[in-house]
Protein backbone atom coordinates (compact mmCIF):
# COMPACT_ATOMS: atom_id res chain seq x y z
CA UNK A 1 0.00 0.00 0.00
CA UNK A 2 2.80 2.52 0.94
CA UNK A 3 4.20 1.71 -2.20
CA UNK A 4 0.79 2.56 -4.58
CA UNK A 5 0.35 5.85 -2.46
CA UNK A 6 4.42 6.72 -3.07
CA UNK A 7 3.44 6.10 -7.31
CA UNK A 8 0.18 7.69 -7.29
CA UNK A 9 1.67 10.68 -5.23
CA UNK A 10 4.89 11.26 -7.36
CA UNK A 11 2.81 10.55 -10.84
CA UNK A 12 0.36 13.40 -9.74
CA UNK A 13 2.46 16.04 -8.10
CA UNK A 14 3.65 19.49 -9.77
CA UNK A 15 6.52 21.14 -7.57
CA UNK A 16 6.54 24.73 -7.26
CA UNK A 17 8.44 26.56 -5.44
CA UNK A 18 5.35 27.24 -3.19
CA UNK A 19 4.75 23.57 -3.31
CA UNK A 20 7.44 21.51 -1.98
CA UNK A 21 7.20 18.68 -0.72
CA UNK A 22 7.86 19.78 2.91
CA UNK A 23 5.24 22.49 2.67
CA UNK A 24 2.56 19.91 1.29
CA UNK A 25 2.98 17.75 4.51
CA UNK A 26 2.62 20.58 6.51
CA UNK A 27 -0.75 21.66 4.50
CA UNK A 28 -2.52 18.71 5.64
CA UNK A 29 -0.31 15.84 7.04
CA UNK A 30 -1.74 13.39 4.79
CA UNK A 31 1.42 12.62 3.50
CA UNK A 32 2.94 11.52 7.00
CA UNK A 33 0.15 10.11 7.58
CA UNK A 34 0.42 7.13 5.35
CA UNK A 35 3.79 7.31 3.61
CA UNK A 36 7.37 7.78 6.07
CA UNK A 37 6.05 4.94 8.27
CA UNK A 38 3.48 7.13 10.20
CA UNK A 39 0.90 4.62 9.25
CA UNK A 40 2.60 2.02 12.10
CA UNK A 41 4.05 4.72 14.83
CA UNK A 42 1.25 6.99 15.10
CA UNK A 43 1.93 10.06 17.99
CA UNK A 44 -0.50 8.79 20.39
CA UNK A 45 -1.50 10.96 22.92
CA UNK A 46 0.15 10.58 26.69
CA UNK A 47 -1.97 12.01 29.36
CA UNK A 48 -6.05 12.29 28.21
CA UNK A 49 -6.80 15.63 29.42
CA UNK A 50 -9.96 16.33 28.71
CA UNK A 51 -10.80 19.36 26.44
CA UNK A 52 -14.21 18.49 26.01
CA UNK A 53 -16.94 21.30 26.60
CA UNK A 54 -19.65 20.73 29.31
CA UNK A 55 -22.62 19.30 27.70
CA UNK A 56 -25.53 20.68 26.12
CA UNK A 57 -29.23 20.06 25.64
CA UNK A 58 -29.17 18.89 22.43
CA UNK A 59 -31.59 15.80 21.99
CA UNK A 60 -31.19 12.22 21.02
CA UNK A 61 -31.78 11.15 17.96
CA UNK A 62 -34.87 9.18 17.70
CA UNK A 63 -35.14 6.65 14.26
CA UNK A 64 -32.60 6.52 11.45
CA UNK A 65 -29.38 8.19 12.29
CA UNK A 66 -27.83 9.96 9.37
CA UNK A 67 -25.35 9.17 7.32
CA UNK A 68 -22.71 11.91 6.58
CA UNK A 69 -19.61 12.85 4.50
CA UNK A 70 -17.42 15.51 5.71
CA UNK A 71 -14.65 17.17 3.73
CA UNK A 72 -12.20 17.63 6.70
CA UNK A 73 -9.27 19.68 5.20
CA UNK A 74 -6.16 20.25 7.13
CA UNK A 75 -5.53 19.22 10.62
CA UNK A 76 -5.10 23.16 11.17
CA UNK A 77 -8.97 23.10 11.37
CA UNK A 78 -9.05 22.03 14.50
CA UNK A 79 -7.95 25.09 16.14
CA UNK A 80 -8.89 27.58 13.78
CA UNK A 81 -12.18 29.60 13.72
CA UNK A 82 -13.63 29.87 10.22
CA UNK A 83 -16.56 29.07 7.93
CA UNK A 84 -16.26 25.49 8.21
CA UNK A 85 -15.83 24.58 11.69
CA UNK A 86 -18.64 27.27 12.18
CA UNK A 87 -20.64 25.28 10.12
CA UNK A 88 -19.93 21.88 11.51
CA UNK A 89 -21.00 22.96 15.10
CA UNK A 90 -24.18 24.24 14.11
CA UNK A 91 -24.62 20.85 11.93
CA UNK A 92 -23.82 19.09 15.26
CA UNK A 93 -26.71 20.67 17.11
CA UNK A 94 -29.02 20.27 14.21
CA UNK A 95 -28.26 16.55 14.22
CA UNK A 96 -28.88 15.53 17.97
CA UNK A 97 -27.23 13.00 19.82
CA UNK A 98 -26.40 9.24 18.04
CA UNK A 99 -26.17 6.05 19.97
CA UNK A 100 -22.46 5.89 18.66
CA UNK A 101 -20.51 7.22 15.95
CA UNK A 102 -19.15 4.79 13.40
CA UNK A 103 -16.41 6.59 11.23
CA UNK A 104 -14.22 5.73 7.71
CA UNK A 105 -11.28 7.67 8.06
CA UNK A 106 -9.25 8.73 5.03
CA UNK A 107 -6.57 8.18 7.72
CA UNK A 108 -6.84 4.38 8.46
CA UNK A 109 -5.83 2.74 5.80
CA UNK A 110 -4.93 -1.56 6.03
CA UNK A 111 -3.75 -3.47 3.41
CA UNK A 112 -5.60 -6.99 2.13
CA UNK A 113 -8.06 -6.75 5.53
CA UNK A 114 -10.71 -4.48 6.69
CA UNK A 115 -10.34 -4.14 10.85
CA UNK A 116 -12.32 -1.99 13.37
CA UNK A 117 -11.60 -0.34 16.56
CA UNK A 118 -13.24 -1.77 19.90
CA UNK A 119 -11.08 0.38 22.42
CA UNK A 120 -12.98 1.26 25.30
CA UNK A 121 -11.07 4.42 25.27
CA UNK A 122 -9.51 5.18 22.28
CA UNK A 123 -6.55 7.67 22.69
CA UNK A 124 -6.31 10.89 20.30
CA UNK A 125 -4.13 10.17 17.44
CA UNK A 126 -1.34 12.66 15.65
CA UNK A 127 -1.28 11.39 12.63
CA UNK A 128 0.68 14.57 11.36
CA UNK A 129 3.78 16.32 11.40
CA UNK A 130 5.71 20.11 10.91
CA UNK A 131 2.56 21.30 13.25
CA UNK A 132 2.22 23.95 16.20
CA UNK A 133 2.16 22.23 19.46
CA UNK A 134 -1.24 23.90 20.16
CA UNK A 135 -2.82 21.10 17.28
CA UNK A 136 -0.32 18.22 19.02
CA UNK A 137 -1.66 18.86 22.86
CA UNK A 138 -5.35 18.92 21.60
CA UNK A 139 -7.38 15.76 22.86
CA UNK A 140 -10.95 14.51 22.35
CA UNK A 141 -11.59 12.33 24.95
CA UNK A 142 -15.00 10.25 23.57
CA UNK A 143 -15.41 6.71 24.42
CA UNK A 144 -15.48 3.86 22.47
CA UNK A 145 -18.32 1.72 21.46
CA UNK A 146 -16.61 -1.91 21.40
CA UNK A 147 -20.30 -3.60 21.27
CA UNK A 148 -21.62 -1.39 18.72
CA UNK A 149 -18.12 -2.24 16.81
CA UNK A 150 -18.08 -5.85 17.11
CA UNK A 151 -21.75 -5.82 15.91
CA UNK A 152 -20.76 -3.68 12.85
CA UNK A 153 -17.78 -6.41 12.06
CA UNK A 154 -20.60 -9.26 12.04
CA UNK A 155 -22.80 -7.99 9.65
CA UNK A 156 -20.14 -8.16 6.60
CA UNK A 157 -19.66 -11.32 6.22
CA UNK A 158 -18.06 -13.48 4.83
CA UNK A 159 -15.56 -10.47 4.86
CA UNK A 160 -13.67 -11.02 7.82
CA UNK A 161 -12.95 -8.30 10.24
CA UNK A 162 -9.94 -8.06 12.46
CA UNK A 163 -10.53 -6.11 15.77
CA UNK A 164 -8.40 -3.38 17.14
CA UNK A 165 -7.96 -3.14 20.60
CA UNK A 166 -5.49 -0.40 20.50
CA UNK A 167 -6.50 1.87 17.59
CA UNK A 168 -7.57 5.56 18.60
CA UNK A 169 -9.16 8.37 16.68
CA UNK A 170 -6.78 9.71 13.87
CA UNK A 171 -7.30 13.31 13.00
CA UNK A 172 -9.85 12.59 10.14
CA UNK A 173 -12.33 11.73 13.16
CA UNK A 174 -11.54 14.04 16.47
CA UNK A 175 -10.49 17.17 14.41
CA UNK A 176 -14.48 17.36 12.84
CA UNK A 177 -15.92 15.20 16.52
CA UNK A 178 -14.97 18.14 18.41
CA UNK A 179 -16.93 21.24 16.58
CA UNK A 180 -20.30 18.47 16.19
CA UNK A 181 -19.93 16.99 19.11
CA UNK A 182 -18.09 19.16 21.58
CA UNK A 183 -18.83 17.81 24.62
CA UNK A 184 -17.28 14.25 23.75
CA UNK A 185 -20.04 12.45 24.83
CA UNK A 186 -21.18 10.45 22.03
CA UNK A 187 -19.04 6.82 21.64
CA UNK A 188 -17.03 6.56 18.65
CA UNK A 189 -14.98 3.55 16.82
CA UNK A 190 -13.37 3.59 13.62
CA UNK A 191 -13.31 0.94 10.62
CA UNK A 192 -10.96 0.82 8.38
CA UNK A 193 -10.06 1.03 4.52
CA UNK A 194 -8.72 -1.93 2.74
CA UNK A 195 -6.81 0.57 0.09
CA UNK A 196 -5.67 -2.95 -1.95
CA UNK A 197 -9.36 -3.04 -2.84
CA UNK A 198 -11.60 -0.86 -5.55
CA UNK A 199 -14.23 1.58 -5.12
CA UNK A 200 -16.90 -0.96 -5.50
CA UNK A 201 -16.01 -2.77 -2.54
CA UNK A 202 -15.97 0.31 -0.54
CA UNK A 203 -19.57 1.04 -1.43
CA UNK A 204 -20.63 -2.55 -0.64
CA UNK A 205 -19.48 -2.37 2.68
CA UNK A 206 -21.30 1.00 3.35
CA UNK A 207 -23.92 -0.88 2.13
CA UNK A 208 -23.45 -4.07 4.08
CA UNK A 209 -23.27 -1.87 6.97
CA UNK A 210 -26.29 0.81 6.38
CA UNK A 211 -28.57 -1.38 8.64
CA UNK A 212 -26.69 0.04 11.57
CA UNK A 213 -28.52 3.62 10.93
CA UNK A 214 -31.90 1.96 12.21
CA UNK A 215 -30.00 1.30 15.57
CA UNK A 216 -29.63 4.71 16.15
CA UNK A 217 -25.74 5.17 14.91
CA UNK A 218 -24.36 7.50 12.78
CA UNK A 219 -22.17 6.83 9.85
CA UNK A 220 -19.65 9.05 8.84
CA UNK A 221 -17.28 9.36 5.97
CA UNK A 222 -14.33 11.38 6.51
CA UNK A 223 -11.51 12.71 3.81
CA UNK A 224 -12.10 14.85 0.55
CA UNK A 225 -14.07 14.71 -2.75
CA UNK A 226 -11.04 16.45 -4.02
CA UNK A 227 -7.34 15.92 -2.43
CA UNK A 228 -4.18 16.52 -4.19
CA UNK A 229 -1.49 17.62 -1.37
CA UNK A 230 0.61 18.10 -4.77
CA UNK A 231 -1.41 20.70 -6.38
CA UNK A 232 -2.21 23.06 -3.63
CA UNK A 233 -2.50 26.76 -3.34
CA UNK A 234 -0.69 27.24 0.11
CA UNK A 235 -2.13 29.91 2.00
CA UNK A 236 -4.55 30.68 -0.86
CA UNK A 237 -7.70 32.01 1.03
CA UNK A 238 -11.30 29.73 1.05
CA UNK A 239 -13.32 30.25 -1.71
CA UNK A 240 -16.32 29.07 -2.60
CA UNK A 241 -15.17 27.16 -6.28
CA UNK A 242 -12.07 25.85 -7.08
CA UNK A 243 -9.44 27.68 -8.18
CA UNK A 244 -8.29 25.20 -10.76
CA UNK A 245 -10.57 24.01 -13.77
CA UNK A 246 -9.69 20.27 -12.52
CA UNK A 247 -10.73 20.44 -9.02
CA UNK A 248 -13.58 22.51 -9.55
CA UNK A 249 -14.78 20.03 -12.14
CA UNK A 250 -14.07 17.05 -10.44
CA UNK A 251 -16.16 18.60 -7.28
CA UNK A 252 -19.51 19.96 -9.09
CA UNK A 253 -19.67 16.39 -11.13
CA UNK A 254 -19.51 14.65 -7.59
CA UNK A 255 -22.50 16.79 -6.55
CA UNK A 256 -24.21 16.34 -9.32
CA UNK A 257 -24.04 12.71 -9.03
CA UNK A 258 -24.77 12.96 -5.38
CA UNK A 259 -27.95 14.73 -5.99
CA UNK A 260 -29.00 12.46 -8.98
CA UNK A 261 -28.55 9.29 -6.51
CA UNK A 262 -26.05 8.11 -9.27
CA UNK A 263 -24.24 5.69 -6.82
CA UNK A 264 -22.57 4.01 -10.05
CA UNK A 265 -20.88 7.42 -11.59
CA UNK A 266 -19.55 8.03 -7.79
CA UNK A 267 -18.47 4.44 -7.71
CA UNK A 268 -16.66 5.09 -10.99
CA UNK A 269 -14.67 8.32 -10.00
CA UNK A 270 -11.79 7.89 -12.18
CA UNK A 271 -14.63 9.03 -15.36
CA UNK A 272 -15.97 11.40 -13.55
CA UNK A 273 -14.40 14.29 -14.67
CA UNK A 274 -11.66 14.37 -17.76
CA UNK A 275 -8.67 15.29 -14.97
CA UNK A 276 -10.39 12.66 -12.46
CA UNK A 277 -6.94 11.40 -11.51
CA UNK A 278 -5.43 15.01 -10.98
CA UNK A 279 -8.26 15.81 -8.97
CA UNK A 280 -8.04 12.26 -7.15
CA UNK A 281 -4.47 10.77 -7.37
CA UNK A 282 -4.70 8.51 -4.48
CA UNK A 283 -7.98 7.36 -3.40
CA UNK A 284 -7.98 7.27 0.38
CA UNK A 285 -9.74 10.89 0.80
CA UNK A 286 -12.02 9.74 -1.77
CA UNK A 287 -13.24 6.20 -0.73
CA UNK A 288 -14.93 7.64 2.76
CA UNK A 289 -17.72 8.88 0.47
CA UNK A 290 -18.21 5.74 -0.71
CA UNK A 291 -19.32 4.45 2.70
CA UNK A 292 -21.64 6.83 3.27
CA UNK A 293 -22.91 6.42 0.12
CA UNK A 294 -23.62 2.96 0.07
CA UNK A 295 -25.98 3.56 3.53
CA UNK A 296 -27.84 5.89 1.81
CA UNK A 297 -31.32 4.45 1.93
CA UNK A 298 -34.45 4.49 -0.50
CA UNK A 299 -36.02 8.02 -0.99
CA UNK A 300 -33.18 10.16 1.11
CA UNK A 301 -32.12 12.72 -0.47
CA UNK A 302 -29.11 14.16 -0.09
CA UNK A 303 -28.34 17.55 1.87
CA UNK A 304 -25.06 19.58 0.88
CA UNK A 305 -24.33 20.84 4.55
CA UNK A 306 -20.61 22.81 3.31
CA UNK A 307 -19.74 23.61 0.12
CA UNK A 308 -16.59 25.51 -0.71
CA UNK A 309 -12.39 24.96 -0.36
CA UNK A 310 -9.16 25.75 1.27
CA UNK A 311 -5.81 26.61 -0.21
CA UNK A 312 -7.13 26.93 -3.73
CA UNK A 313 -8.03 22.97 -4.85
CA UNK A 314 -9.15 21.08 -1.34
CA UNK A 315 -12.80 20.56 -1.26
CA UNK A 316 -14.50 21.10 2.02
CA UNK A 317 -17.93 19.08 0.73
CA UNK A 318 -19.95 17.90 3.54
CA UNK A 319 -23.43 16.54 2.98
CA UNK A 320 -25.93 14.74 5.01
CA UNK A 321 -28.57 12.24 3.87
CA UNK A 322 -31.56 11.48 6.19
Amino acid sequence: MLRLYARAMSSHHHDHPAHSPTRRVVLAGSAMAVAGGLLAAWRASGAQASQSEAPDDRPLIKGRAPAIFIGHGSPMNAIQDNAFTRTLRQWGKELGLPRAILVVSAHWLTEREVQVSVAGKPVTIHDFGGFPAELHAQRYPAPGAPAVAQRAASMVGPQRVGLAADRGLDHGAWTVLKYLYPAANVPVFQWSIDITRGAAFHHGVGRALAALRDEGVMILGSGNVVHNLGDTMRGHEATPRGMTRWADEFDQNAKQAIDAGDARALVAYERLSADAAHAVPFPDHYFPLLYALGAVQAGERPRHVFEGFQSGTLSMRCVQWS
